[in-house]
This record gives C-alpha cells, sequence and structure tokens, in this order.
C-alpha cells in the first residue's frame, strides 16, 4: 500500500431521529454500542480509514440529525457527499420511519444529485424477522423494501442491527466498495 495514494469519500448518513444512525456510526467503527440515547445537535463528523484492494480509503462519516428543527441546517451539511446511507427503524414504535425514506430520498436528490445510495432496516434484533420475510402486507417487510430499492437505484438494501452488528459491516463495506470502484475507473486516463 502506498502512502502517497489513496481516496477520501464523503458519507451522509441521514434518516428520522432516533434511527441508530449514530449507534451504527460507532458500530462500524468502533466495533461499540452506547446504550443511552443522546440526540443529535445538527451534525457529528467521524472519520475512518479502510483498505480496500491494498489501497487507503479515507471515509468521512456525516451522522445528519434527523429531527425536522434541524431541515434548514441538513442542505449545508449534504455538500460534496459521495455516498449516502438512508436509515430507518424496524423497531415497532418507529415503523412510520420506513415511510419516511422516500422523503430523505428526495431531499438526497435535490442537494446531492445521483450519488450512490444504500438503505439500511436497522434494529432488526427488536423483531421477528420471519415477519418481514413472509408479510407484504408490513410496510417494511423485506420485498417492500428490496422494491424500494430497486426502483431508486440504490445499491441495496441490508437489515442492520447497531446492538448485536449484524449486517452493519457488509452494508456500510457495499457502499464504500462502489465508491472506490467509481473513483478508480474515473482515475483512469
Amino acid at each position: 500500500m502506498s502512502d502517497e495514494k489513496g481516496y477520501g469519500f464523503k458519507i451522509t448518513i441521514i434518516g428520522d431521529g432516533a434511527v441508530g444512525k449514530t449507534s451504527l456510526i460507532k458500530k462500524y467503527t468502533q466495533n461499540s454500542f452506547q446504550k443511552e440515547y443522546i440526540s443529535t445537535l445538527g451534525t457529528q463528523f467521524s472519520k475512518y480509514e479502510e483498505v480496500i484492494d491494498g489501497e487507503k480509503v479515507e471515509l468521512y462519516l456525516w451522522d445528519i440529525a434527523g429531527q425536522d428543527s434541524f431541515d434548514v441546517l441538513r442542505q449545508r451539511f449534504y455538500t460534496g457527499s459521495s455516498g449516502a446511507i438512508i436509515v430507518f427503524s424496524h423497531a415497532p414504535e418507529q415503523s412510520q420511519s420506513y415511510n419516511h425514506v422516500n422523503k430523505w430520498l428526495v431531499d438526497l436528490k435535490k442537494h446531492c444529485g445521483n450519488i450512490p445510495i444504500v438503505l439500511f432496516g436497522n434494529k432488526v434484533d427488536l423483531i421477528d424477522d420471519g415477519e418481514l420475510a413472509s408479510n407484504p402486507n408490513v410496510p417494511a417487510s423485506n420485498s417492500n423494501a428490496e422494491q424500494f430499492v430497486k426502483d431508486n437505484r440504490f445499491i441495496g438494501y441490508y437489515k442492520t442491527s447497531a446492538l448485536t452488528g449484524h449486517g452493519v459491516t457488509d452494508a456500510f463495506k457495499a457502499l464504500v466498495r462502489k465508491l472506490y470502484m467509481i473513483a478508480k475507473i474515473s482515475s483512469f486516463p
């Protein structure tokens, strides 16, 4: 691996408040989980390094507050995003967060254009996964989420748990690998 060459990507993580955006970032970057919920005020910034195909990739993870009170500030935080993650919660008391995914997508496209996006369905540790697989009447069922991802040309849909770590690394790496491949292709003469 060369110290001189590398890639850097700003990844914006958005979704409703309390769906687990900060916890997912901490699980991915520190393999930790904090049980107490502390609301993100505006944005939190994390830097993380990954190695892909022997090359250093620097990730700048922007955790953007999901509360409506931050709508005006949010657009400033989108600037320069290479890719994005939209997070919703599978927790029964937050089921409406899936219904807001399209709102987040519209906001992203308005401020970032067509950047690579991954959809995370977080807190799968709080539900019966069989219900997601077998019941298309559940708004956030596997079939509905996968159809939304297909219709909107997302990279993929990942069921995640910041608590257990289920799917977290695979989901982040899917986006990072896509960004890396785009950068590699665009760097050819």
